[in-house]
């Protein structure tokens, strides 16, 4: 892979985890151990994605599109265990 496509992944996956993050919410109950598992989703994937903003702002590329997919994967995981919600959303998420 160029480094032009390096950084036109990282754009696009950016953009991809960015409106994830925005878009998914816990749909567990409040009090349930699946709450608590959801906030715990959520709270990797932002802190995975703020890691992956760092490393790109920093030059170091693979690892941010590392880490934004593992921030993904974090909402996805969520979603598909039923303890987010994706709001049916096909494109961001592999809804179960």
């Amino acid at each position: 892979m160029s480094s032009h496509e390096l950084e036109e992944r990282v754009e696009q996956y950016r953009k991809l985890t960015r409106e994830a993050l925005e878009k998914a919410s816990i749909i567990a109950k409040k009090g349930t151990v699946d709450f608590k598992r959801a906030k715990d989703f959520l709270s990797m994937a932002r802190n995975y994605f703020e890691d992956a903003k760092h490393f790109e702002l920093h030059g170091k590329l693979l690892l941010a599109l590392a880490a934004y997919s593992y921030a993904h994967a974090w909402l996805d995981a969520g979603v598909r265990a039923k303890i987010l919600d994706g709001k049916g959303d096909d494109r961001l998420f592999t809804l179960p």
